[in-house]
């Protein structure tokens, strides 16, 4: 059994939720936010990510309403962009998701190592 445990490796996915249990950021926001930094452009990031604009603003418009503040503006000649508030949810989540996947791959390999 020593060296199936030796085999595991941990796989974790952060997601912060409101308190009625409703999806504010996780994984697949930070890549909508990183990707509209990247093209500057909803249209193109919905694209890239196999969904419907409609469907990703609505994910934007549940994230901005929980933080109670604008997170992406629409631009029509700059293109869509991260507010100073969207670059540090973005950068905090981050940081939090760096911080708590080394934390707790040493954890794990304490109890399956």
């Amino acid at each position: 059994m020593g060296s199936f445990m030796n085999s595991l490796t941990l796989r974790s996915r952060h997601i912060i939720v409101n308190k009625k249990g409703k999806i504010v950021f996780g994984n697949g926001r930070k890549e909508i936010f990183e990707s509209i930094e990247k093209t500057g452009s909803m249209y193109q990031t919905a694209r890239n990510m196999g969904m419907s604009y409609k469907g990703l603003w609505s994910k934007i418009k549940a994230t901005e309403e929980a933080a109670g503040v604008t997170l992406v503006e629409k631009d029509r000649t700059r293109g869509s962009h991260l507010t100073k508030e969207g670059k540090a949810l973005l950068e905090a989540y981050n940081r939090f998701q760096k911080k708590s996947l080394l934390s707790e791959d040493r954890y794990f390999d304490s109890i399956f190592k």
